[in-house]
């Protein structure tokens, strides 16, 4: 398993992150590689499943992924039960009105389908991945309308 370890600061109140976060088709606004997000189910706490289509080096993947564990305004933690093999972890650590977010993200490669040779490629583009996710999380919750910031979208191979 490969893990990706981020940190950001955000000048906004940790509610706010918690809705969007567990709203899985904002996911298609801040995630630069996700092309779609079908099929949601959301309960009142938070936890969620969906279906989701991801670009990685050019090829589309698709996946079902589904809430292991929430805490209100403190964590959620999301496992990939179809497609790319996965964990996202986010914690929320709030002081005043800026929260801090922890993004843990393991995943297993898709190699067979890749190749070795594409692997140490790929871990870079996926460690920017998240820097952008985050990146564009930050420029969202820290626009004064929640609809205000255009995310920003990277190309990759």
């Amino acid at each position: 398993m490969k893990q990706i370890k981020k940190n950001v600061r955000i000048n906004a109140p940790v509610a706010r992150f918690y809705e969007y976060l567990t709203q899985p088709t904002n996911f298609l606004e801040i995630w630069p590689s996700m092309i779609e997000v079908t099929n949601v189910t959301r309960s009142a706490d938070g936890s969620h499943s969906f279906d989701w289509v991801y670009k990685m080096a050019g090829m589309r993947f698709n996946g079902h992924s589904e809430t292991a564990s929430v805490s209100k305004n403190r964590s959620v933690e999301t496992h990939t039960t179809k497609g790319i093999k996965n964990t996202f972890r986010w914690v929320f650590d709030s002081k005043d009105d800026t929260t801090e977010i922890h993004l843990q993200v393991e995943y297993e490669l898709p190699i067979p389908l890749l190749g070795k040779l594409a692997e140490s490629f790929l871990v870079k583009v996926n460690e920017r991945e998240c820097e952008t996710l985050l990146h564009n999380l930050k420029e969202r919750m820290e626009a004064p309308q929640l609809k205000a910031a255009p995310p920003l979208r990277e190309k990759h191979p």
